[in-house]
Formats: structure tokens, C-alpha cells, sequence
């Protein structure tokens, strides 16, 4: 169960990363942030920063350091990372590393629902899944293995886990195709029949009816 926080926000995660190494107005943190792509490991709502900002201060995680002005340009609040900030940036990457917490992505979704599709629609449609996949593998290893002569592994870390997903959700997405082609699939033929006739056999409407009235 993850921690009840004083922001909760990821973005103020991303913010407390980005002020751990050193002092920083908004903007900067913004193009700090942007620059480390911090937007594909977390869901950035780039127009929530001040709100978070300003409530990561009154908490008492960051704290202003000065305001500063640059030619014409409103003046600027400069922040720094408070020890109370620092500890919580150490407790928050502790649950996120050490805790699973369950999560929806759409895929998911998709496959709930799949008996909706024909089973030759949701075989032709997870074949080209498939095919979009194994593009950004190859795509993604590419990329990696040119940051890894340049960036330490330790940096890097997190577009490991992303290859590793994609290559698992890949792996499966196979093993299910085979069973589609082949015919091995539990329940194909009552699958089919009911999109070619519309009529549901008689002990999974059942069973539909029983899931749906149990409390």
C-alpha cells in the first residue's frame, strides 16, 4: 500500500530529483527535467509545476533560496531540496523500488474485453501489436546500447526495465498467437460460434449470470 504523502504528485518526486543536485527557479527544473526525459518514467502534467512547487514549499520539502531577475523576464523564485525533502526523496524511491502496487495499463483493458472481437480480428490485430512491438525493441536497444557509451549503467537503468517489459509483453503476445493458429486455445470454437451465430452457449450465460448478480 503506497505512503500517504504531503504532495503525492510524482511530479514533486521528479522536482525533490532535480533540486538534489542543486538550486533551481521553476523553469530551469522544468528544462532540467525535460532534458532527462523524466516524462517517459513518470506522467508529467507540465502545467500542475507551479501548484506543486508551491506546495512542496509550504510543506516544507523545498524551501526559496532567493528571487533573481533576467533582463526583462519576470523575477524568478530560486528553491533548494530541505533535509525534510531529501528524507522524503529517499523514502518515496525506497517504496517505489521495494513495493509493488498494482497498475492498469491499456493493454490490459483491451484484453479484458477481447471477446468482443472475432477471434481471426483479434488474431490479426494482436499480430500487428506484435509487429509494432518488435519495431520499438529494436529501436529501444539500439538507443540503449549508444547511451551506455556514454552514460553509466546506473543512469540507464530504467530504459533496461522498459526493454525488459516489452520483450516479456512481446514473448507472450507469441506464445498466445501460437495457440490461436494452431487451434490449442481453450474455448476457440465456442468463441468463434458465438460471433458467427450470435448465440451464447447456454453454460457460459450462466456462468455470466451468476458472476454478475454474486455480491
Amino acid at each position: 500500500m503506497p505512503k500517504a504523502r504531503k504532495v503525492g504528485n510524482l511530479l514533486a518526486l521528479a522536482v525533490l530529483s532535480a533540486l538534489a543536485q542543486r538550486p533551481m527557479h521553476p523553469y530551469e527544473i522544468a528544462t532540467a527535467l525535460r532534458g532527462w526525459g523524466k516524462e517517459q518514467d513518470m506522467d508529467i502534467k507540465w502545467g500542475s509545476l507551479y501548484t506543486v512547487v508551491r506546495n512542496m514549499d509550504k510543506h516544507g520539502l523545498i524551501a526559496a533560496v532567493e528571487s533573481v531577475r533576467e533582463g526583462r523576464r519576470p523575477e524568478r523564485t530560486v528553491y533548494r531540496i530541505t533535509d525534510d525533502g531529501r528524507a522524503e526523496l529517499v523514502d518515496w524511491a525506497r517504496e517505489l523500488v521495494s513495493t509493488p502496487v498494482r497498475e492498469q495499463p491499456r493493454f490490459r483493458a483491451g484484453l479484458s474485453v477481447l471477446s468482443v472481437l472475432h477471434p481471426d480480428e483479434a488474431t490479426s490485430l494482436l499480430r500487428q501489436r506484435l509487429h509494432a512491438l518488435e519495431e520499438a525493441i529494436e529501436t529501444a536497444r539500439d538507443t540503449l546500447e549508444g547511451y551506455l557509451r556514454q552514460v553509466p549503467r546506473l543512469f540507464l537503468v530504467e530504459a533496461e526495465y522498459d526493454l525488459a517489459v516489452q520483450e516479456a509483453e512481446a514473448a507472450w503476445i507469441r506464445s498466445l498467437l501460437a495457440e490461436l493458429d494452431s487451434g490449442a486455445y481453450p474455448g476457440l470454437d465456442v468463441w468463434r460460434t458465438f460471433h458467427e451465430t450470435g448465440e451464447l452457449p447456454a453454460e457460459l450465460q450462466e456462468l455470466a449470470d451468476k458472476t454478475s448478480t454474486d455480491e
